[in-house]
């Protein structure tokens, strides 16, 4: 984004989002439950975004799983102006036209930012009942584009980008401030290799967002979905967003995690203050259960501590995808690590040192004079192994004494190079004393 807008969010987002555990299907008691686990328990260690995802405005959403997870032209809850509202059946405090703007404020009584998905275009439902558009006399029809249509959600079409289009967003987004919504995360709109032949990136729909969210008075993050982004269009993300995935939806399998070294080696250079590549959420604790498949994560402890440290040593936002009413200790280690939690600081310089079959070393740096290094191992392969580093592949002395993260002991380089013995997927993260 432009200088101002990197002003949203110089650091990483770090929070909570509905998806993983709810699907479609998040009420409002549980997300109040949710953010005041977070206020609790997360928020002294930097976790303060709580973000409702996809369908918040469907009403019966989920009542049709396992069949379908989006009920096919189902009726929303929406405006006059075609703008999609709160269902109050699952969120009481939205009625009489209220919208997020009660529960919005609970949430930042507690300390907290809220956040919420929205999908990109116009609903419609809107444009089959010709319902007006806010400050134009054309009705929603006339905006939609109807050769736009999300391959795997059924409830918009794409907005044609005219002055017309424009208003539409403007009101939206005005909506959203009057509500007091921080973080935004738009689906169905960054580009993606997932859908050969499918347009999915959408420049246009992008900078209304992006103008909109300058006109508003409010500062939204702005995230895009989904993933995998496209590098040669990394220059369009920065200036436009602050948040674009760089994978497919993320979730608790070994062979998604290792794909996730490939992907952050590509983006290694974009991370910056207000500009983030975002590997998507944490699949940690407790998920599934809007999916009708409520389990642990099929994530070992190691390859937890994997995620969390490839994530922070890269620089990616952190998204805890579990249910926090039922964390259990173990978990919440992974989250409150202030160690790891520093090398976020997008200030830092940071590159994969080594890659291959069975392990991969990163570095990171602070870039003022005498800034801490930082140095992370991992064990790719499916047993336990020596991960080392030297100082001749890492271009700087290692520091005499280093600590590791995860077990919080001093380690001491020999003959300028550093070895870890690691259990099978775990990693080691070791900063400089």
């Amino acid at each position: 984004m432009s200088a101002d807008k990197n002003q949203f969010a110089l650091t990483p987002p770090m929070g909570w989002n509905s998806y993983d555990y709810y699907d479609t299907t998040v009420n409002e008691a549980e997300v109040r439950a949710n953010a005041e686990y977070m206020a609790s328990h997360l928020l002294p260690y930097g976790w303060n975004y709580i973000v409702i995802d996809i369908e918040w405005y469907a009403v019966n959403a989920g009542s049709q799983r396992p069949e379908v997870q989006y009920i096919p032209f189902a009726k929303p809850a929406m405006d006059e102006y075609s703008r999609l509202q709160p269902d109050p059946a699952r969120f009481p405090s939205s009625a009489g036209g209220r919208g997020f703007g009660p529960l919005a404020d609970y949430i930042h009584s507690l300390g907290l930012k809220f956040g919420i998905h929205i999908m990109r275009g116009v609903p419609r439902y809107a444009a089959h009942l010709h319902t007006k558009v806010l400050g134009t006399g054309v009705t929603a029809d006339q905006i939609a584009d109807a050769s736009s249509i999300c391959p795997w959600n059924p409830d918009m079409y794409g907005v044609k980008n005219t002055p017309e289009g424009q208003a539409y967003y403007d009101s939206l987004l005005q909506m959203y401030a009057d509500w007091g919504i921080d973080y935004i995360k738009c689906d169905d709109i960054a580009a993606s290799k997932l859908y050969p032949g499918y347009p999915l990136f959408s420049r246009a729909e992008i900078a209304m967002l992006h103008r909109a969210i300058e006109k508003c008075g409010r500062p939204i993050v702005l995230s895009l979905s989904p993933g995998p982004a496209s590098i040669e269009d990394a220059w369009f993300y920065e200036e436009n967003a602050n948040l674009w995935r760089v994978s497919d939806d993320f979730w608790d399998d070994w062979k998604a995690l290792l794909h996730m070294f490939e992907y952050c080696e590509l983006w290694q250079r974009h991370v910056s203050p207000g500009c983030y590549p975002d590997c998507d959420m944490l699949p940690f604790g407790i998920v599934g259960g809007g999916f009708k498949d409520e389990r642990h994560t099929h994530f070992t402890f190691e390859e937890q501590k994997t995620v969390m440290s490839l994530w922070c040593i890269f620089g990616s936002p952190l998204m805890l995808g579990a249910e926090m009413t039922k964390m259990d200790p173990q978990t919440e280690s992974l989250l409150t690590n202030r160690d790891l939690l520093s090398l976020l600081d997008p200030e830092r310089f940071r590159r994969q040192v080594r890659r291959n079959a069975d392990s991969a070393v990163w570095m990171s740096t602070a870039r003022q004079a005498g800034g801490r290094l930082a140095v992370a191992l991992f064990n790719l392969q499916d047993q336990e192994a020596e991960v080392s580093v030297s100082e001749d592949e890492l271009f700087v002395p290692l520091p005499a004494q280093m600590k590791e993260c995860w077990s919080g002991t001093h380690v001491c380089p020999v003959n300028g190079s550093i070895t870890r013995k690691l259990p099978a997927h775990g990693a080691a993260v070791l900063i400089g004393c």
